[in-house]
């Protein structure tokens, strides 16, 4: 049976139900007290009539604490509170975003759901919010392999390109790292590439007994001594893999990256470029080749939705 044939797919009671199970497995959380499971359900509760629903719309998975009195459902506190669009279009949007390999545009979700593509746009923002890593731990532990390497996307806003420039200095930066033997990926945008910039990062992120494998980048040799080894391929002299020596696994991230992002890295910012680098990131790191499907993907990113709510301003 196909994914999106589940009940929670398209039956809003049971989208409730779901997202419950996995937020509230050990019984229902009032986001006002914060009390366990010592709230009753309220049935039969209407939301105010309106032009489009006149007799108004029930409201699914309200509970009242008992401990304050307050009402509240399991959207409080996440990215669907405030949302008028149905949760079932939200677990929707959320299995169509985290399976395709190259993201899904808000215009393609705008037409599968039946929405506008203004709710499509703000809700594929708050998705990816919720994917944003949260992972700490240092990459590269046990003398493990990290790549790094930079790349350039689209038009720095706060860096107009000047008449007869060639090089990258007006374009967006983004400093990817990726570890070999977890395959696991992290990106940043950055404002210059450099010592200044690149060193904080790679400490902050890479174990010091970590193996370090870049370009020959000039900024890289003084970062290198960072760490237990650091290895170079000469790119300029078309050298790309000598023995285990590459950054062939953090270029290939970059391929598919970007072929995602045409049509987008044009016309987006750099906070926007900021959550497409977090999708694909969580995607690159839940991936089939870790043992991760797509509904087993989807169930990671409603699990990491609490406490990442965006406004329209933001």
């Amino acid at each position: 049976m196909s994914v999106l044939s589940a009940a929670y797919m398209h039956d809003e009671s049971a989208a409730f139900e779901h997202v419950e199970s996995l937020l509230w497995p050990d019984g229902t959380v009032c986001p006002h007290c914060g009390v366990v499971d010592n709230a009753y359900k309220l049935t039969g509760v209407r939301s105010k009539p309106s032009k489009k629903n006149p007799e108004g719309k029930e409201r699914h998975g309200l509970y009242k604490c008992k401990e304050c009195g307050k009402q509240y459902t399991v959207r409080k506190g996440t990215i669907f509170e405030e949302s008028h669009i149905d949760l079932h279009l939200w677990l929707q949007a959320i299995h169509l975003m985290v399976s395709s390999k190259k993201g899904i545009s808000s215009h393609q979700l705008a037409r599968t759901l039946e929405i506008t593509q203004k709710s499509a746009w703000f809700l594929s923002h708050r998705i990816r919010e919720a994917m944003r890593d949260g992972d700490l731990s240092p990459m590269g532990g046990g003398g493990g392999v990290v790549e790094a390497d930079e790349t350039f996307i689209g038009n720095d806003p706060d860096r107009p390109k000047k008449p007869g420039q060639r090089h990258y200095h007006h374009k967006m930066k983004v400093l990817s790292l990726v570890d070999r033997n977890s395959g696991r990926a992290k990106s940043f945008v950055v404002d210059a590439v450099n010592k200044n910039t690149i060193l904080p990062i790679l400490q902050e992120n890479m174990a010091r007994e970590a193996r370090l494998f870049t370009d020959e980048g000039s900024w890289y040799l003084p970062v290198g001594r960072e760490f237990a080894d650091h290895q170079t391929v000469q790119h300029r002299k078309d050298e790309y893999v000598r023995g285990e020596v590459t950054t062939n696994t953090v270029e290939g991230y970059f391929s598919i990256f970007k072929r995602g992002m045409k049509g987008v890295y044009q016309h987006t910012s750099k906070r926007h470029l900021h959550r497409y680098l977090a999708e694909f990131d969580f995607r690159y790191n839940h991936r089939i080749a870790n043992g991760v499907d797509d509904r087993s993907r989807a169930t990671i990113a409603l699990q990491s939705i609490v406490g990442k709510r965006l406004t329209y301003a933001q």
